[in-house]
């Protein structure tokens, strides 16, 4: 059943309208959601949204509960693919949990957060951007690990990044759904504007897992999970460019790396030469790596994971 949660009235006598596709079966009372699109350049969630959708309706005697899914908080961003909201120049997940009395954006902030909290838990899809490839990996504020890490080692990721990151925190759906009790997880995969089949595919098959741990899915006989690589026991380490030019790779993204290996090359087309050969300083997990192939001096080029060793 398609839901109209908002609809305001935008100039020259168009619609911002934001729906949800709900869908229930059984007796039973939990809710979980997904939602994506709130960046509109993003669009791997656009997958994981058909995909679950399909899955669940083949099988709908098999639920026991309510899925919300929320294909874009941000349509107009994509339509347009752009990141933003356009024509308000704003980064919709920098103004949660937004303002009944704010603006147009603020409220519809705000009036999402009404519809999303109570929920048993929340799977906020998001993407890269066009310049970085992320493997399938879970995010969560150290203030939430201990809830949610347990959740997102059944979603059948490679990877769980428990981080601090203060700067932006008070401002996501994410920490705003959290600080009124519904548990969130964002999810982070792949790159933007495209659409990864494998990692929407396994993302889909640990949603319905994580259902059936919650005792949504009767019946359900998941194939192997993942297990996730768990931040806790190490630290992430990132790698800048030294030089601005093109870069070659020589690695493949997600793959475990030694100290010395060579990862990529940052080369002067112009010149002939090498600028800069990028080495990993530490061995661990590759989960972050650099595809769009031009870079400045300072852009990033990957993310490490390093395990810490025995003690």
């Amino acid at each position: 059943m398609t839901k109209t949660i908002i609809s305001e009235g935008l100039p020259v006598d168009e619609q911002l309208l934001i729906r949800k596709q709900t869908i229930q079966n059984g007796t039973g009372n939990k809710r979980i959601c997904i939602v994506t699109g709130t960046h509109g350049d993003e669009l791997e969630g656009q997958y994981v949204c058909f995909e679950l959708i399909r899955r669940l309706n083949e099988n709908i005697e098999a639920l026991d509960g309510t899925v919300d899914v929320y294909p874009a908080l941000n349509p107009l961003g994509v339509d347009s693919v752009t990141r933003g909201i356009p024509t308000f120049d704003l980064d919709m997940n920098r103004i949660f949990p937004g303002d009944p009395r704010g603006h147009l954006i603020e409220h519809t902030a705000w009036q999402i957060i009404q519809d999303l909290k109570g929920a048993d838990m929340v799977i906020d899809i998001h993407a890269s951007n066009i310049f970085l490839r992320e493997m399938p990996q879970a995010r969560i504020n150290v203030q939430m690990g201990k809830k949610l890490i347990p959740y997102a080692q059944m979603l059948n990721i490679d990877f769980i990044w428990v981080h601090d990151a203060a700067t932006v925190l008070e401002s996501t759906l994410a920490h705003s759904l959290n600080v009124l009790k519904t548990p969130t997880i964002v999810i982070e995969m792949g790159i933007g504007m495209r659409i990864t089949l494998d990692y929407g595919n396994r993302l889909v098959d640990g949603i319905l897992n994580l259902m059936k741990n919650m005792k949504m899915l009767k019946g359900f006989k998941p194939a192997e999970m993942s297990k996730p690589r768990l931040s806790t026991t190490g630290e992430v380490v990132f790698l800048n460019a030294e030089s601005s030019g093109i870069i070659i790779p020589t690695v493949s993204h997600s793959v475990n790396v030694r100290k010395g290996d060579l990862l990529c090359r940052i080369v002067d087309p112009f010149e002939g030469v090498v600028l800069q050969d990028v080495l990993s300083p530490v061995d661990g997990l590759l989960f972050t790596l650099r595809t769009y192939p031009v870079v400045y001096e300072g852009s990033l080029i990957a993310r490490i994971f390093s395990e810490k060793s025995d003690q």
